[in-house]
């Protein structure tokens, strides 16, 4: 739950601060009961002696023989989702909103008001794709050395900026200059943060929420932007730059109360202050048991604080499994580059006007929320990661089979069959969340997952690159040469899903095998090093 701190990590001041709050509080032991919750019942690695052999010298916050209840552990998840989650929610909330406003730029006329057509909007799509995903990378490795809870504040102020600059665009060199500059670094952090936070078991469901505001944050910048584009000619600016100004400011804003001495805190310890409250969100105990959990579920986030080291490089190249998920990544998401950018577009092509097309894609986003947080929730419940991304991966291809294949006559009656094509297209159960919390789960050791983060993310928008070439200027406006493309990278990804699915399901099955063949002595010796080998131990257990 929380990131567990390492004494010499403290900064001056804060070790004060963690220790007195122990000091405040009389910590009573639990009785054991038939509701303790044992070390074993969570932790992905099953040896109790290895999990016991852990020392607390590095963190103070661990209690290796710790027993606690479920009514204890539930109340301060509880108090993470009501205090916690949310703020994290409205800082990805504002990136999306940032994020979409360019598609929605776009449906007012930008290309034409700067001289340039729809081939350098994708021109400029592509730069920015390539310098978010480097930024992602960078971003994942400068997290770990200043601490999320600094990193996304200070990234939001900086894109807000960016934002806001927009709005001071004048020609085809500007837009591309402008839009190069980019929010990259904030995902991969926030993913980085709430693993300190969450067990990999709680994880799913939070990252299916995450993506899912920023699907409302979409659909509310659609609203926003049918409501500014009004604004055309207002102290002489165009209505889409208002929109820039608008969104930036709101960000701006968020960011400086986001910084972690207002509200973001750094670890469980440290949650009081600032317009976090006057007091603590936890008492003493209830620190240790956060910080507790976590490392009982995944040893190696005893020292989550830890940097990247060049061994942790070299594991994350050499991993099937990691580039199996950078692959599902990149090539299931390339069909939402399009769709992202000419969403409203495409609708005003339906004979809809530019105000109602793009009030038009508030419904799609909103929908995807709902099916996205209820399918990635299901997988949750019934443990399994593979067959729920083939079915979210099946319902994109049917969709743009539809969009593809149906009459392109915008005449009355046929617009809205193809709205509710496009509407299919949109509301998918967008499997990213589930994918990142898959990789999570079989990725080994903190430094390789912080690799694992940013390079999924990194993925996740180099797609941009390809992605952004698939609708023509040529082929518009019905696109049907880059809706057939979209089927052929849907349909690779239901392949992939089952790759995935059937590689990790090899890997158990080698793994027991091995197992089954050590001696006494070459066990003892694999239990003692598991920690440090991740899931390169055999004793490690792939979720499928």
């Amino acid at each position: 739950m929380s990131s567990p701190v390492p004494p010499q990590t403290l900064e001056d001041g804060q070790h004060e601060r963690v220790q007195s709050s122990f000091n405040d509080v009389k910590v009573e032991e639990k009785p054991d009961t038939p509701e303790i919750i044992e070390a074993l019942d969570a932790t992905k690695i099953s040896n109790s002696d290895t999990l016991s052999a852990l020392s607390d010298a590095d963190n103070p916050l661990f209690i290796p023989n710790l027993t606690y209840t479920q009514a204890e552990e539930a109340k301060i998840i509880r108090i993470l989702d009501t205090r916690l989650f949310p703020w994290v929610l409205l800082t990805t909330f504002v990136l999306n909103m940032d994020r979409t406003n360019l598609s929605n730029a776009v449906s007012d006329n930008l290309p034409e008001d700067l001289g340039f057509t729809t081939d350098t909007v994708n021109l400029g799509t592509a730069i920015y794709s390539v310098l978010f995903s480097l930024a992602c990378l960078s971003g994942a490795v400068v997290c770990k050395i200043v601490h999320p809870a600094r990193w996304i504040p200070f990234s939001m102020f900086c894109w807000g900026l960016v934002t806001m600059s927009h709005a001071l665009i004048q020609n085809r060199g500007g837009f591309l200059t402008v839009i190069a500059v980019t929010e990259g670094g904030v995902i991969p952090a926030t993913l980085i943060y709430l693993g300190s936070f969450y067990r990999s078991t709680e994880l799913a469901t939070r990252l299916a929420w995450f993506w899912g505001v920023q699907n409302i944050a979409s659909a509310v910048s659609g609203l926003m932007a049918s409501g500014l584009l009004q604004l055309q000619g207002v102290s002489g600016l165009e209505g889409w730059k208002w929109l820039f100004l608008v969104d930036g400011i709101i960000t701006v804003i968020v960011a400086v109360l986001t910084w972690y001495e207002f509200y973001l805190p750094r670890n469980a310890a440290l949650t009081k202050g600032g317009i976090r409250g006057l007091k603590p969100w936890f008492d003493a105990r209830q620190v240790r048991i956060a910080v507790t959990r976590i490392v009982r579920d995944d040893p190696s986030k005893r020292l989550y604080e830890q940097h990247v080291h060049w061994a942790d490089v070299k594991d994350a190249v050499t991993d099937l499994g990691l580039w199996g998920h950078l692959l599902i990544t990149a090539v299931g998401l390339t069909p939402t580059s399009p769709l992202g950018v000419y969403l409203p577009s495409v609708i005003k092509t339906f004979n809809f006007s530019v105000f109602v097309a793009n009030a038009l894609t508030a419904p799609p986003y909103i929908l995807q929320c709902c099916t996205s947080v209820l399918f990635i929730w299901h997988s949750d419940k019934v443990r399994e990661r593979g067959f729920h991304g083939v079915f979210g991966a099946t319902w994109q291809l049917v969709g743009w089979i539809l969009l593809r294949c149906l009459p392109s006559d915008a005449s009355k009656g046929v617009k809205q069959v193809l709205y509710i094509a496009a509407l299919i297209v949109a509301c998918w159960p967008y499997t990213h969340p589930l994918n990142i919390a898959w990789m999570s789960e079989n990725t080994g050791s903190i430094g390789k997952r912080t690799l694992a983060s940013g390079s999924v993310i990194f993925a996740a928008n180099i797609y941009g690159v390809w992605g952004s070439q698939i609708y023509q200027a040529k082929d518009a406006p019905e696109y049907h040469t880059g809706n057939t493309i979209n089927i052929i990278f849907a349909a690779t990804a239901v392949c992939l899903w089952f790759g995935q699915k059937l590689y990790y399901n090899r890997q158990n099955a080698k793994n027991k095998r091995v197992w089954k063949r050590l001696g006494d002595a070459e066990r003892k010796k694999e239990e003692m090093e598991v920690e440090n080998k991740g899931n390169n131990s055999v004793l490690f257990t792939f979720t499928s």
